[in-house]
Formats: C-alpha cells, structure tokens, sequence
C-alpha cells in the first residue's frame, strides 16, 4: 500500500509538469484537482491530499502570474516571471562569452528549475534569438517558452524523429545549455554537488565542432529536499518522490540573489583519446566546481 501510494504520488509530481493548460481565452492555467482527476478517474483522492498538492505545486501563485502575463513568452515570460519571485542574478566572467562560434553551455544544476531558466535568460540576453536549453519534455507544455526548450524524453524511449531534430539542432547555428548531470543536485557528504555527468555532451561537442563553455551557478535548495531524497534512497524508493517538491523549492528562492560564473571556452579539440568521453565529462565538471 505504501509503494502504491508513492508510486501514485511520483505520478502527481509528473503530471505538476504538465499542468499549464490553455483555456478558451489563451491564458495558462494550472489545475491540479483535474489532473489527478484525469489521471485516475476512478479513484476518490480526498480533499486533504487534493490541497496538500495544490499547496506544495503552488497552483494559486502560479495561476495568478499566469493570468497577469497572458501575452509574454521566452525572454520577456522569463523576466516577468524573476521579478514575479523577486529573484535576481548576475554575472561573473561575461568576458569569457565567445562573439562566435557554435557553443555547448555544460553548467551543475543546483536547483532543478530556476537556475535554468535565469542561466537561459542571462545568456539570451547576449545571444538574442540564438539559445536553447535542453528540459524534461513535459515541460514543452510550458507555451510560453517552447520557442527556447529542447524536449528530452526521460518518460518513454526517443523516436527516430527526434533523432532526428537533435541533429537539426546540432547542425543549427543556436546555443545550447545543457545540464550534463540529468538531474538537479543531490548532498553528498554534507556538500551539495551534481551526480555523475553524462558523456552525451562531449560527444556531441567533438562531432560538430561545438567549444564548452563551463557554467558554475551559486544555489542550493533546501535540507528537507536534500533529507527527503537521502530517505528515499535508503528506503531503496525508485520513484524520484523529491522531484513534485521542485515547484516549493522554487518559492523558498523567492527573493534571493544568484551568482552565475562563466568559465573559459575549452575548445573542442580539447576532448582527444587521452581520455574517454566519460572522463572527459569528468574533467569538466571538475573545472565547474572549481569555478565556485
């Protein structure tokens, strides 16, 4: 029973991720009694649950930004949206931004929202038009800002097309943020750190001439989401129950400055056969950390 319930739980936090509907009047709205309604029509959630969810996805703050910001997307829904929070960010090291080239930003993922979506505002701001960041295919439901998410399925296996707009993307002449962990951050012997890093993205840096820049954000959330993902683990839970927590931890930032460090361009031809892309992804997030 308790599993079945974790399980149903770990499905309410992904369905948080796709809750943002259009209504008639083209206005986003989050409804959480609905989803849970749509997501299991035959089973009777009772009302303290129904409120528990509604409280920690923040479904009224959410719907009153929604509903005050009908019109704006990428850059501008981005801004609205710190301001909203009163969330603001600065810059360290812009002069280390290359003027050209096909660029693959690798950065750690402190947070698991927000730092992506105020590094993909700091960066469009220089790159206008030009930067894609890679996110949980769930969230293209986000309208407002499909124009700049690369869809990643981490729900189902990926399909012959989009294999294929991954190479589109890559030929393309975008930016592409990328969060090489998969994952946001977890505490690991009392530090809060990425996991592993994936290879994905020195390979794809080597196959189309794409230099890495390195991104190290200042961040952390908080010691309930930290100890709730350490029970999980120890429990032998699966399910990533922390993650329908993401949206709570977004508005304890609520007022908070962020410092984001830009590191020196390591050009592409760096990644040769001394190591192996694993440790070359290694490598970097070495080099991201030692940024802090």
């Amino acid at each position: 029973m308790l599993i079945f319930s974790l399980y149903f739980l770990y499905i309410c936090a992904l369905s948080f991720l796709i809750l943002p509907k259009m209504t008639q009047d083209k206005v986003i709205k989050m409804d959480i009694a609905q989803v849970l309604k749509n997501k299991a029509p035959k089973t009777k959630v009772p009302t303290f649950i129904v409120n528990y969810l509604r409280r920690i996805a923040h479904e009224d703050e959410f719907n009153i930004f929604f509903q005050a910001n009908p019109t704006l997307k990428n850059l501008e829904f981005i801004e609205a949206g710190l301001k909203y929070l009163g969330v603001t960010v600065d810059i360290k090291g812009e002069e280390n931004l290359p003027k050209d080239g096909r660029l693959i930003f690798a950065s750690n993922h402190p947070l698991g929202g927000l730092d992506g979506v105020a590094t993909g505002y700091v960066l469009g701001k220089v790159y206008v038009g030009k930067v894609r960041f890679f996110s949980n295919d769930l969230m293209m439901n986000l309208h407002p800002m499909r124009d700049m998410f690369v869809p990643v399925n981490k729900t189902g296996a990926q399909g012959k097309g989009h294999a294929e707009m991954m190479q589109q993307l890559y030929e393309s002449d975008s930016h592409l943020l990328t969060y090489p962990a998969g994952v946001c951050s977890r505490k690991v012997n009392g530090q809060i750190t990425d996991l592993v890093w994936q290879k994905n993205f020195i390979s794809k840096s080597i196959q189309y001439q794409r230099d890495v820049v390195p991104i190290y954000f200042e961040g952390r959330n908080s010691n309930f989401f930290y100890n709730l993902a350490r029970l999980r683990k120890f429990l032998g839970i699966k399910f990533n129950i922390e993650m329908m927590y993401l949206a709570d931890e977004m508005f304890k930032q609520k007022g908070k400055h962020f410092r984001i460090r830009i590191g020196k361009p390591i050009p592409w031809q760096t990644f040769d056969k001394t190591k192996n892309h694993h440790k070359w992804a290694e490598w970097v997030k070495e080099i991201v950390y030692k940024m802090a």
